[in-house]
């Protein structure tokens, strides 16, 4: 019995070491959240002095938040980014659940290395692709248009190798009592298959939204128009040749952050149950 309670007791040591581990990793990782919020309730001379112990501010403001919101359009960039993030994700979600079903379940000549040009689109850096699909939307006169922002995510090697894994994790049952039941492979995808990987699109879908979100380059170099500005173009182009107002920025950031959290926090489920059923075998 005093064996028992004391593996008891280590087990509950353990657990409490364990998680002590992790709340102070994620009290590390909201650092520069956290820095950014009382960044811009600051004066510059504040946001811009190296003293490491002068965290928070003397007086909180609330000058750069009316600066940047008289200043940018939100609802206009708001209004883009949230356009180009849908049009992504329905892109990506068709075209992945297409391609990583035929992967995963089909068998046709070239499969595997097909598969393999998927996996070496993952492996290389995306900058690469850069020059070949800004040639391709200056060729099809396209430069300057929600299209050209939303071409690079039309096809995603991630989201189909996502969805492969998600297709092969079903058992190989339901294909068959589908055919059973005079569905052809169409059938089998839309109404059996489909349905049962949900959740992997709702995950691809967060990444997409994500990715979408954050990229700053490729919208920089196909637009110009400031009618189509996204929030990370907008953000990038309130920094300064020589000053650089940080409160006004990262008071625009946080504005910036907010649909994104929000988005989170609806589908955040759906994005654990997503990541926790996709990855289970190759």
């Amino acid at each position: 019995m005093d064996k028992k309670s004391s593996i008891e007791r280590n087990e509950r040591i353990n657990a409490a070491i364990v998680q002590v581990f992790l709340i102070l990793i994620s009290i590390t990782m909201l650092v520069p959240f956290i820095w950014m919020i009382l960044t811009s309730f600051k004066t510059v001379t504040e946001a811009t002095q190296v003293n490491p112990f002068v965290i928070f501010p003397k007086v909180w403001r609330t000058d750069a938040f009316k600066s940047v919101m008289e200043n940018m359009n939100f609802i206009l960039l708001y209004k883009n980014t949230l356009l180009m993030i849908v049009f992504r994700v329905l892109c990506a979600v068709v075209t992945a659940t297409t391609a990583g079903y035929a992967f995963a379940r089909l068998n046709f000549k070239g499969k595997n290395f097909a598969f393999s040009l998927v996996l070496f689109q993952m492996m290389v850096p995306s900058q690469i692709f850069l020059i070949p699909q800004y040639l391709m939307i200056s060729k099809m006169n396209m430069l300057d248009t929600m299209f050209a922002l939303v071409f690079p995510g039309l096809v995603t090697a991630f989201g189909t190798f996502l969805l492969k894994q998600a297709f092969m994790s079903l058992p190989r049952d339901l294909e068959e009592a589908a055919r059973l039941d005079g569905c052809n492979i169409g059938q089998t995808f839309l109404f059996v298959m489909l349905p049962l990987a949900k959740s992997s699109m709702v995950a691809l879908g967060i990444f997409t939204s994500l990715f979408a979100y954050k990229e700053l380059m490729w919208p920089m170099i196909v637009n110009k128009d400031k009618n189509l500005l996204v929030l990370s173009s907008a953000l990038a182009q309130m920094q300064g040749q020589y000053v650089t107002k940080f409160p006004e920025l990262m008071a625009a950031s946080l504005i910036a952050c907010v649909p994104m959290i929000i988005i989170f926090l609806i589908f955040q489920k759906q994005f654990i149950q997503g990541i926790a059923t996709s990855g289970g075998k190759l």
